[in-house]
């Protein structure tokens, strides 16, 4: 499916996306081990990165608060890690750009040509179809994520 109005990051861009941030905000994070809701951010967590996780069911997860929107978290966000299904996602990246986040990061099947659209005219980096925790590993930044398949 071609992806239209936003261009695809470069290996530099993914680069810079993952040497400057420090702060991610994982919305669908999940407490169950085995969803990548959980299994991505652990291993970005593993990795250095402070992981802000958002799910309306609140709790902890991953040892961090969990926040119930991503316009409720009181830290700077860096990037946005996208865990929902396709018709959040415009909503989701309204949220990021209201948040002033600079990366919006769509995990594989949780995007739609809108959202990108919104993120990008909202001044956001915008990943599409990648997993955040794969392509760690694919740029040699860390050993990527074990699958347990």
């Amino acid at each position: 499916m071609p992806h239209s109005r936003v261009a695809e990051p470069t290996h530099d861009e993914l680069l810079r996306i993952f040497g400057q941030p420090k702060t991610i905000a994982v919305v669908g994070a999940s407490s169950t081990v085995g969803k990548p809701g959980h299994d991505i951010p652990a291993y970005l967590q593993s990795q250095g990165y402070r992981i802000v996780p958002v799910n309306p069911h609140g709790g902890e997860i991953l040892g961090a608060h969990s926040f119930p929107t991503l316009r409720d978290v009181d830290v700077p966000i860096d990037v946005v890690d996208v865990f929902r299904p396709p018709d959040e996602a415009e909503a989701i990246a309204r949220d990021a750009v209201a948040v002033g986040a600079k990366v919006i990061w769509f995990q594989r099947g949780t995007d739609t040509d809108e959202a990108a659209a919104v993120a990008a005219e909202g001044g956001l980096t915008v990943v599409r179809d990648r997993c955040m925790g794969v392509t760690h590993g694919l740029l040699g930044l860390g050993p990527g994520p074990h699958r347990r398949r």
